[in-house]
Formats: C-alpha cells, structure tokens, sequence
C-alpha cells in the first residue's frame, strides 16, 4: 500500500532537480519494521453489510486516502472505524463497492496524489505482488532521460526484481522477491472457483470506478484518467505475466466502460438534438433565444465530453490492444477479442469499421481454440443484430470461406458455434451463401457430433423444409397435408441426392429439435404411405416410399428412447421431468395412431420382396409402442397386428425380417404388457406350425438308417427357410417346448463325404443347437426338479460337444467357425451357472471336456487365428477388398475371445493358454488387447499358475527354436531375430508386473523355473561343457528388473548353488549368457543396465578409469560379481590398491572363475554375496573393496 508523504520526507531536501521522492512502503506481511507501516496502522476486517461501509463514509472521507487510518488527529477521532483497502472492497460485492469508491472520490478531491497512489496500489496488488512501490515525482514529460529509467531487471545477488514504469506524473518502482515470479498463483489464475470469483469481481470493480467517475464528475479533470491509463498501459507491456495479464483485462474493461459512457453521451446528445428542435419550432414567433442558447451549449459540452472520452479509448486501444491482441498468452489474446466484440456492440459508430473488424477476421486463425471461439461468438452478437448488417457486408465476403471451414475445426464447440454464426447470416442474407457452400454446411447433419449435427439440421429446416406458403384450400386436412407433403419430398430428395450416409436415423436425429412437429405428423406420414398414386398424382416411387418409412420408424424410436443413437456423441444423457412428460405423450400418440394402422402399411409392403428391409422396418414398431396405452386394450387391432405378422413370416425368410420379428414377439409377449396372451398364443401357433413342417421334411430328406441327407433343392429351400425361422425366434425366445435337440441333432452325424447336409444347412442347425443349449442352462434352476433331468442336460451338453467337435472338421469354413463358436459359448455358459448355481436346489451336473477335445480348440485357434502372411486364408483375404479385410479381421477376434472365455472361466486348464500368449508381440495390433487382458483376468483367478503360464509360454518357444536350429547344424547365437522376438516377449511379459511387492512371489517363481530350466537336468562332460539352454538366461535377465533386493539376493544364491558342481570358465565365450544373467541380478542394484556392468566387469581398465579405483577414491562400495574364492583372493588388497595388484590379482585368482568343491566356510565368513547369515543387510549385496 502506498501512503501519502509525510512530513518529514517533504522537508527532506531534494539531491534531484526534476524530481523529489514521494516515499516507499513495503507491502509485504513480514516488513512489520516499516517506517510508514508504524505510522499508518492498517487493520483489515470484511464489511458485512452495507450499512457499515455507509458508516465509514465520513470517517474515509476525513482521512487523505480509502483505507488509511491515518495518524495524528484524523486516525483519532474515529478509532471506531475500522478501514478496509481497495483491494479488500473487491470482496465485498457490487453494493459495497460503490460506497467505497464515493468515499475514495471524496478523499480524491481532498488529497488527490495519495488516493490516486492508492488506486495505484490497488492495481498491483491485484497482481499477486507483495512487494515494495517507490515513486517518485516527475515534473515534465519532456525529460531526457526519462525513458532510460523505464526498466525491467533483476538483482541476482540480491534476489530482488525491479520493475520501474512512468505513471505521469510519477515514476514508480515495484521491487519483489525473484522467487515470486516463477509461482504464476495470481489471482486471475488460480484454480478453483476462486480464480473465476475473482475476475468477475475485479471486471464489476472497473466498471463500477468508471461509473463513479461519471456520477461524481471527475472522470475528465485531465488528471485522474490520464494517470490511470498511463499505469495500466505501462504494466500491460510488462514481460512478467501476472502484471500483463491483470492490467491487460483491466485496460480492455476500462475502455468498454468507456464505451458505455461514450454511448450514454451520444443518446444524451440526440435527445437534445431534438429538444433543440422542438423548442426552436415553439420559439418562431417569440423572441427569446436564452432557452436555445441553453440547450446549444449543452450539446456543445456532450459533444465535446465525446470526444474525450473517444481520445481516452483510442489511447487505450493503441497503447494496449493493438500490442496484446498478438500476445503470447492465449488468455490475453483471448479477452481482447472477447472485449472488440463488445466494443463494436455497444460503439457501433466507433468501433463497427473495417479498421477494427480485420482484428477480429485475423483472430478467427488463432491456434488457440478459446480465442476461435470467443471471436466466433463475438460475430454471433453482430450479425444477430440488423442495424448492423449493412456495416459487415465488406468483412463478410473477405473472411466468409474462413467462417465455413471453421465447422471444420477440431474443438466441436468452435464447429457448433461457426454453424450457428453461419445460420444467422443464412437467415439475415439470402445471396450470402452459394449453393455450394450450402450443400458442404448442410452434409453436417451427418456428423458424429450431435450438438454440430443439430445445427445443421436447423439451416437444413430454414433452408429447404420451413416453407411457410400455403395454399387456399377448401378443407382444412388438405391444407395442412400439402404443405407437410411438400416438406417430406424435400427432405427426402435432400437425403436422396446427399449419398453420404444410409441411416436415416441420423437425419432424424438432426432435425428433431428444430422440426419435431414435421417428424411426429405420424398421420400424415402414413396416409402419404397408404395413399394411392392414381388418386393424387403421380406419388412417390417405391424407393422414396422405403426412405419414407425409415423416416417413420426413426421418428417413433426418437420419441420413445429420446436422442441416444450409436455412433453419435453429444447428447443430454439426463432427461428432465418435463422431456419425460414429452416423451410419454408422444409414445401414447403414436400407439394410439399405428396400432390400428400398421396392419395396413404391412399388407401393402409384403407384396414388394425387393424390398424386405422396408418390411423390417415395420416390424420393428411395434417394439416402442406404450403398454399403458387405452389403445392396448382393443384386442381386436392387436389380433389383426399379429396376424399381419404371421402373413409377413409366411412370405419372407429374410434375416432382418426374422430378427425383428422376433424382437418385436419378445416385446409383445413381455409380463407388464396388456396384449402379451395375445401374442403368446400367435407366437406359439407360428412354432408350432414350423415345427410340424420341418419334422416332415427332415422325416423325407433325413435317412438315418443310410447316414445320408437326401433331399431336392426345394426340399432344401423349405428346410434352410423354416431353420431359419426357428433360429431366429430361438435367439429371443425359450423354445425348449418343441424338443428341437432331438429333431436337429442327427443332421450332425451324418458325414459330410457321404452326402451330408449342406453347409447353410449345418450353419443353422448349429446355431439352433447352441441356442438350445444355451436357454436349458439359463433355465436351470426352473426345469432341473430331479437328478434325471440333470443327467439327461449333462447327456446333451457331452453329445452336443461330440457332435460339434465333428464340426471342426468341415471342409467349409463357415461349419468349422460357428462350430467352434458354439461350443465355446455352451461352456462357458455352463461354468457361469456352475458358479451361481444354489446347492440347495437342483442345478446342471459338472462336465469336464475331453482333452481330445481341448487340443482340437487349441489347434484350431493357431490354425485359424493366428495365420501369418503365407497362409491361405491370409493370401486369400489379401486379394479382396479393404471391407472384406477388416470383416475377416473382427471374425478372427471373435474366435480368439470366445477361447480367451473359456481359460478365463476354467473350462480349459491354464496352461493352454501358453499356445495363445506366445503371439503376443507378433499380432499386437490385431489381438494385443484380447490377450492382454486375458493375462490380467487369469493373473486375478490364480497369479502363481498364470506365471507358470507365462514361464512354459517362453520355454516352448526357446526350445522350438533350439530344436529347428540343431535340425540345420547350427547353434543358437544370441541376436538372431527369432531369439529377438522371444526376448521382447519376455520384456512385454515383464511390463505386466507393475506392482513389485504384489507380484513378489511370482517374479521369483520365473527366475527359480528358468534356472532349473538349465541347469537342473544338466550333466557336463567334455561333449557337453554347457547347458543345452544356457542362452535362455539372457531372455530370463529380462525380468531382474523385477525381483526386490532380497530375492535378488536368494536368486543369486541358487544359480550359486545349482552353477557350482560344474567347471564354469567365465572367461569363455560360449559362458556369456550366465555372465549376463548373474549381471542383471546384481547391477540392477545399482541403476546399471546389465550390459554396461558387464563391460565394467569383464574388461581391465587404465588404473586413472578403474572402476574399483574410483569406488575406492569415493569411499563407498561396489556390487560384486565375484565367486567364494575371489572373495578370499580380494581380502588381502583391502587397503591399497595398484595396478601391479590388479595384474596379479587377474592372473592368480579369476574373478569368475567357480572352484568344484568350494570350502563350507567361505559362504559365511569372506562377507561373500553367497552368504547366508541374517545379520548382513537385506538391502544390499555389496562387498567392500
């Protein structure tokens, strides 16, 4: 806080001729010692109401400054009052500060240097600077040397940063620790709510000061206003960021209150403009002018006020705008061109030019999202108002291609905001945008966005669809249904000619907020269906029939399940009471209406069998209609629905139209519904009668006595079609009633090269028997009341099994993948009911599948989901097209998830999954998340035999590598690119065992099996002096990382243990994987990599570089990598070192060398690595040098 001078500075002699020190106050907490902080006590307390700060008034208005309590006679006449800063008021509401500001006014025009250092004061402090403020009087702008004291430094020595700056006619220094500037917690910034309180408070402080100004009449003295943009204009050009930042949101916020102010004068200058006339008319004939004199000169000061303030604003405008508009930091960038939209707002005549406007035409390129969109939505409040349109006509056809691209941007709500800024200029100029700019705005109806999608649908529905001309018409239906026709014809040849997209469920999605009425007119969405084309012209052709009837189903599916679709994002999750209302009516509406209707629309679109999706469609309607509709009880429509139905099911075999039927029987048939026994009972005759018919055929085509299918190709057409029937509603619907296991199961058994069923035969009829298998072990606790049944469901699972696994086999591969399918998804639908079965009640019996079986399933996966480039399969794929790629692709996903279930689940052993895990590095990119998490799920069930896993996984492929290596002649060499492969593996298998304690037990249990791996079966003689698999300590190494220090240590101590009944020259080459792996244990420890320890280890030094030379200049200590013996060997060098010891060190004793028979005594006497005894540190393994 700055204070006034005292008087004792002012008799102060002066050492400067142009200047004279005003004084300096630390505004730091811990200056406690100050000389002007004794004097001037300043004791802070929040106002709690208003009144309190009214009760002030006249104390502050005594005092020389807003919140002094100032010494002598003034601070003791009213020690009840205590005073509060302006930095203070700014916490106290817009009310508070107003009464503040008065009382500052009131000191101002008492002291107007000490108030206005406070306001001063004020400004820094909102900078987040707690520093000390010197100024210094200066008496002419003309000085010299005046800009060469302008600067901005740093004392690194004394820690300190400067900052002087010219606020006429002061010069001010600002001096702050340095450490401050690297904490960048100013107010402005700082998280939470607090920052954003805070710059909404600081903004209604401005605009309230200015306000005052005006109130009070001092805002043109020529003094207050000058100093004040002096100060903020200095600051804003600041390189520190607090400074810039803060007084760069004050300047802008000045200059709009400004504007405000320059506004208000312009009005007051109008309105005396006509009082002017007015009285001039009255005062013809009379010959007083003195009233007219009165008025002139009124309008002369508001014009001249004006002007002004205009000169205040541009000042402000070049001195801070023009300089931070470009700035660094996208905040200030982004509140100056927040604050020119509200400039050419509220100054139109001032602000609305081209000069100004290329600003903010420029900033729509801005890198930063928030600037795009601030500019963007600064234009959206110009371009929304009409008397300001014909200002923007120039910047509208100089940045109009920039505007349309931004729907392009990458923020979404810069994208929404250009299209909603597009649609008011579409609205308020019709020649603006070309056709062409309008068919690339309106393909955005498609977007993923939902919030950019509905946009575009709201300038598709001004553009094309809000026709508001209508005809003279007699009747009033017509008049209403001509118009609506027109609208849907032109929405369905924009979606027609659009060829972007097929789902019209977006298109419909798009438009329902802006033209819902259009899309619910379900009445006059069906007579156009149903009317006939020779009655009403030519009508519609049957494709803009179907798009017709898409547009229908999509309507009805938005206003039953509200505006989630597949694919968009967006959307309001949380629907409102009153959209809850709005979605039950309109359900009600369009039950109440299509359930006497569709009926109709489906008699007449059975006949068109070119166009079975159309008929899919239909019969997905009745999937949304309301149960609780007073509609649901006419049981006459109902039957008449279902019978259509029924026709519908005679005629087609499509599998949409299947599938929604099905769908659509299970919504009628549910419990709460009041027509379910209605649709039982049809849906039970359609089985039934399906039923019936296929025992017929298959009784005539199915020779079981021959095991042979014979049957015609009609006979077949009607099979595959009735399978096809029954599969469809058994996917939906618990058809164990009709024994169909006993029906269908033969067609199995038949061998396919003695005249089997054909595959699209054998394809449903597996998918019926899984469907099948599935519903009777959901049901289990229902239809399982004895042991029989039980027994007699284990029978069927095991036949079912037998019979499909037949089926993997098949010479086509369609047979082979659904067989598999099936069986995996019967087993693991078994083991679930295992595992929530009550022991109380009956449940299904425990099946165990054959090992036969489980090899059959793991070859198949390896023969069918993991074929590299030379397969068949893969070459074949490789010559079809990009879709046909990725449908193989997700086919080859499929099978390898649903094996992933069954290990997950514990239907197949563990260890079966080592045939999978092993290709996860080669096929990362295609199975890499469908294996990884299969090793997390098996991790999670039982972690020590998932880690066994794990450890058989690499040895499988270790030793297959050997085995094809020894086959050529040759020896496997470290490097190789197979054994590359298998130790990135190894690594990707290390990264898994994130937590190290959690996983303690597993680690170790992979380096205890790899080191028997080696060494446990080995026997040396001279043929074979190393292990078989000595190289595969190098991929163990990959997971040392892993062990903790101790186990480290017990690791170490059984390679020990297992390497020291053989002669293990360490020196040999053929012995550097155990080099390497005995490495990894222990440099680890130390943060080396093995490699470099390794190096260190192995190759002597230069006595200035050696690595135990240095240890020993250090004084600290090394891991060793040594034997027993060459601890012993070591321990008489303790005390000096040179490299003749080294030398003979090394020739006497290898470093690496393993003695046959070591002494018993060394493991715990020589401090050895190798030692056992519990006192030495766990922590560490480490020897002294």
């Amino acid at each position: 806080m700055i204070t006034e001078p005292t008087a004792t500075d002012a008799s102060r002699p002066s050492e400067q001729t142009k200047a004279k020190s005003s004084g300096a106050v630390n505004q730091s907490e811990d200056e406690s010692g100050n000389e002007n902080r004794q004097k001037n006590v300043r004791r802070r307390r929040r106002a709690h109401d208003t009144s309190e700060n009214v009760t002030r008034k006249s104390a502050r208005a005594a005092s020389s400054g807003v919140g002094r309590a100032g010494g002598g006679g003034r601070g003791n006449t009213r020690r009840h009052v205590e005073a509060v800063t302006l930095f203070e008021v700014v916490t106290m509401g817009r009310s508070a500060m107003q009464v503040v500001i008065d009382d500052w006014i009131e000191a101002y025009a008492t002291d107007r240097d000490s108030s206005l250092l406070d306001l001063i004061s004020f400004f820094i402090q909102c900078s987040g600077c707690k520093g000390v403020v010197t100024a210094e009087m200066c008496q002419s702008r003309e000085d010299g040397d005046l800009m060469s004291k302008m600067v901005e430094e740093l004392d690194e020595a004394a820690s300190l940063r400067y900052k002087k700056f010219l606020a006429f006619p002061w010069i001010l220094t600002v001096t702050w620790p340095m450490d401050t500037d690297g904490v960048v917690e100013y107010p402005l910034v700082q998280s939470g709510p607090y920052g954003r309180w805070f710059h909404s408070e600081f903004c209604d402080f401005v605009s309230v000061l200015v306000a005052q100004y005006q109130q009070h009449g001092v805002i043109l003295d020529g003094y207050l206003m000058n100093t004040l943009i002096s100060l903020l204009t200095e600051l804003s050009n600041s390189y520190i960021r607090a400074f810039r930042h803060t007084c760069t949101l004050a300047a802008v916020k000045l200059l709009s209150s400004l504007a405000a102010v320059a506004l208000s004068l312009s009005v007051g200058t109008e309105n005396s403009q006509k009082l002017y006339k007015v009285q001039k008319t009255k005062m013809t004939r009379q010959k007083g002018t003195a009233q007219l004199e009165r008025i002139q000169k009124k309008i002369t000061e508001l014009q001249e006020k004006r002007t002004e303030i205009e000169s205040m604003m541009d000042v402000i405008f070049k001195g801070v705008f023009l300089k931070r508009y470009r700035d660094a930091l996208p905040e200030i960038r982004s509140l100056c061109v927040e604050e020119l939209g509200l400039w050419m707002k509220l100054d139109s005549s001032a602000f609305l030019n081209d000069p100004y406007l290329k600003y903010m035409g420029w900033t729509m390129y801005d890198k930063i999202p928030d600037v795009r969109l601030k500019c963007v939505l600064g234009l959206q409040c110009l371009y929304g108002n009409p008397l300001l349109l014909a200002k923007l006509d120039l910047f509208t056809s100089r940045f109009k291609d920039r505007m349309i691209s931004m729907t392009l941007d990458k923020d979404n709500e810069v994208a929404v905001q250009s299209m909603k800024l597009l649609l008011l200029i579409s609205k308020t100029s019709d020649d603006v945008l070309s056709a062409d700019d309008y068919q690339q705005l309106l393909r955005f109806v498609y977007s993923s966005q939902r919030p950019l999608a509905a946009a575009a649908g709201e300038l598709l529905y001004s553009r094309l669809l809000n026709s508001d001309t209508q005809d003279d018409l007699n009747e009033e239906e017509e008049a209403h249904e001509l118009p609506t026709s027109a609208r849907l014809k032109a929405l369905l040849r924009f979606h027609q000619e659009s060829e972007l997209h097929t789902h019209v469920v977006y298109l419909v999605d798009s438009l329902w907020d802006c033209g819902g009425a259009l899309l619910k007119d379900w009445a006059t969405l069906t007579s156009i269906l149903l009317q006939d084309p020779s009655s009403h012209g030519p009508g519609l052709t049957l494709a803009e029939q179907a798009v017709l009837v898409e547009i229908l189903v999509a309507s009805v599916r938005q206003a039953s399940e509200g505006p989630v679709v597949v694919g968009r994002s967006g959307a309001k999750k949380v629907m409102s009471a009153r959209e809850k209302k709005v979605q039950i009516d309109d359900s009600t509406k369009f039950t109440q209406h299509l359930l006497p209707v569709l009926p109709k629309l489906l008699s007449k679109f059975v006949q068109f069998s070119s166009y079975p999706d159309v008929v899919a469609s239909l019969m997905k309607i009745p999937q949304f209609f309301l149960p609780e509709c007073p509609e649901a009880e006419n049981t006459q429509a109902v039957s008449s629905l279902v019978a259509e139905m029924g026709n519908v099911l005679d005629v087609h075999s499509d599998p949409a139209v299947l599938e929604a039927a099905a769908r659509t029987y299970l919504s009628l048939c549910g419990d709460e519904a009041t027509w379910s026994s209605t649709a039982r009972d049809a849906r039970d005759a359609l089985v039934q009668t399906w039923v019936e018919r296929l025992t017929v055929l298959l009784g005539d085509s199915l020779k079981v006595e021959e095991n042979c299918f014979a049957a015609d190709g009609e006979k077949t057409r009607d099979i595959l079609a009735a399978l096809k029937k029954l599969r469809a509603f058994h996917n939906c619907h618990d058809l164990s009633g009709w024994s169909l296991f006993e029906l269908l199961s033969p067609l199995l058994s038949v061998e396919s090269s003695l005249g089997g069923a054909p595959p699209e035969v054998l394809l449903e009829v597996l998918q019926c028997l899984s469907y099948f298998m599935l519903w009777s072990l959901n049901t289990s606790g229902e239809t399982l009341t004895s042991r029989e049944k039980a027994v007699a469901q284990r029978l069927q699972l095991r036949l079912f099994c037998e019979r499909s696994h037949h089926c993997l086999s098949h010479c086509d591969h369609i047979v082979r993948h659904q067989a598999f399918l099936g069986v995996c998804d019967v087993l693991t639908a078994h083991s679930f009911q295992l595992h929530v079965w009550d022991p109380t009640s009956f449940g299904p019996l425990a099946y165990t599948p054959s090992p036969r079986l489980q090899r059959a399933l793991s070859s198949f996966v390896c023969l069918h989901v993991f074929v590299g480039p030379d397969c068949d399969s893969q070459s074949r794929v490789s010559e079809n097209s990009g879709v046909e790629k990725l449908e193989d692709l997700h086919r080859r996903r499929n099978l390898l998830a649903a094996f992933c279930k069954l290990v997950v689940h514990g239907v197949l052993e563990m260890s079966v999954a080592a045939e999978v895990f092993m290709y996860y590095v080669k096929y990362y990119n295609d199975f890499g998340d469908i294996i990884k998490e299969t090793m997390y799920r098996a991790r999670r069930t039982d972690k020590i035999e998932s880690t066994r896993t794990l450890v058989l996984c690499l040895q499988q492929l270790f030793v297959r590598l050997k085995r094809e290596q020894e086959s050529g002649g040759g020896r496997a060499q470290p490097g190789v690119q197979t054994f590359t492969s298998i130790k990135e593996l190894a690594r990707r298998f290390a990264l898994t065992f994130g937590d190290l304690v959690k996983f303690r037990e597993c680690v170790v249990v992979i380096h205890r099996s790899g080191v028997e791996f080696v060494f446990q079966e080995f026997s040396q003689t001279p043929e074979t002096p190393t292990p078989l698999y000595l190289s595969y300590l190098t991929i163990l190494s990959e997971f040392s990382s892993k062990l903790l220090k101790p186990d480290k240590k017990t690791v170490f101590c059984y390679l020990q243990k297992l390497t020291a009944e053989h002669v293990t020259d360490l020196r040999e080459e053929r012995w550097q994987p155990l080099i390497y792996y005995r490495a990894s244990l222990l440099a680890a420890a130390e943060g080396e990599d093995a490699a470099s320890f390794v190096s260190s280890g192995r190759k002597p030094q230069p006595p200035n570089r050696s690595p135990f030379s240095k240890q020993k200049l250090d004084g600290s200590k090394l891991p060793c990598p040594f034997s027993p013996a060459d601890s012993k060997g070591s321990k008489g060098h303790r005390s000096k070192f040179s490299p003749s010891r080294q030398e003979r060190t090394t020739t006497d004793v290898d470093p690496f060398s393993v003695p046959l028979d070591p002494p018993a005594g060394k493991l715990n006497t020589e401090g050895s690595v190798l030692s056992t005894n519990h006192e030495v540190d766990d922590e560490t393994v480490e020897i002294e040098l």
